[in-house]
């Protein structure tokens, strides 16, 4: 038989064949799929497989991070120790967004070859972050950070607002929310007495300390770790009107999907919080820590 005796299929039941085997071709995609996902170990499963933690802190930001001590050093190594694991910390340097931090170390990984860690530490619980980043889950607030001004109590009465602070000498970080509040204050009238070369509010408030300054602007944990207990240091919210006037929580992120770590975490955020060993790490320190919603 040649090929001109060959049965002819009709156009429309050939096109009808061909979307089968599409729609065929799909599901043993898709099935093939599933399986796979199945068969693939959870974000927890991998953790507790491993047998460590692997955690994304931030360098150079006492009192969370300083020379390898600090408190989110300490919260990862009890949240390792909560799921059965060690603790491995991955110390990143702050990138020029949020979005950079996360998707180095949460998500995708850095193009150096580090990264990405199973969960990230002082990542803001906010919002706006949270529908900016969908690739990512932002949940655990530890902390609520707030701008502060830290006085010297022996200059005067504590100023009402920045302008009260004009042509006085003051200290900040010039790298940080409250440098951006100072010295953009009013138009600026503060930056002819404003030293702004500190890297953090640590340095800032030790600065103060010394008598290099009437005042220190910094986040409340740096200057409360440096200055807490002190009387002649009066530690205020800062008066502008642009600083947030609750400040915000910080918290944990981790790669979207992975749901089981996340409650993992939360379920031992939430131990370390009721059994006091959450606020044992803020108060020696001389930090003030109220329990988190979350």
């Amino acid at each position: 038989m040649g090929h001109q005796d060959l049965p002819r299929v009709p156009p429309r039941e050939a096109a009808v064949t061909g979307r089968r085997r599409l729609l065929v071709a799909a599901a043993c995609a898709s099935l093939a799929g599933v399986a796979r996902a199945q068969s693939e170990p959870s974000a927890l499963e991998r953790v507790l497989k491993r047998g460590s933690l692997s955690v994304a802190v931030y360098q150079d930001m006492p009192p969370f991070y300083d020379k390898g001590a600090g408190i989110d050093v300490e919260l990862a190594a009890a949240l390792a120790e909560g799921l059965g694991v060690k603790s491995s910390l991955l110390a990143l340097r702050a990138d020029e967004s949020l979005e950079d931090d996360l998707r180095h170390a949460v998500w995708k990984g850095h193009y150096l070859g580090w990264g990405p860690a199973d969960v990230m530490l002082h990542v803001p619980v906010d919002r706006p972050l949270i529908e900016l980043v969908p690739q990512v889950s932002i949940f655990g607030p530890y902390y609520q950070e707030r701008v502060m001004l830290a006085w010297d109590r022996e200059r005067g009465p504590v100023p009402e607002s920045l302008m009260a602070l004009k042509g006085q000498p003051l200290v900040v970080s010039g790298i940080s929310l409250p440098g951006w509040l100072m010295i953009g204050a009013e138009g600026g009238m503060l930056r002819e007495t404003l030293k702004t070369q500190f890297p953090h509010g640590v340095a800032a408030a030790q600065a103060l300390l010394a008598g290099e300054a009437v005042a220190a602007a910094g986040l409340a944990s740096e200057l409360e770790s440096v200055l807490a207990g002190q009387p002649r240091y009066a530690i205020i919210p800062i008066p502008s009107p642009r600083a947030p006037r609750d400040g915000w929580a910080v918290g944990m992120a981790v790669k979207k999907g992975a749901t089981d770590l996340a409650q993992a975490l939360q379920k031992r955020l939430n131990e370390l919080a009721t059994g006091g060993q959450l606020r044992a790490m803020f108060e020696p320190r001389g930090i003030r820590w109220h329990p988190m919603q979350g």
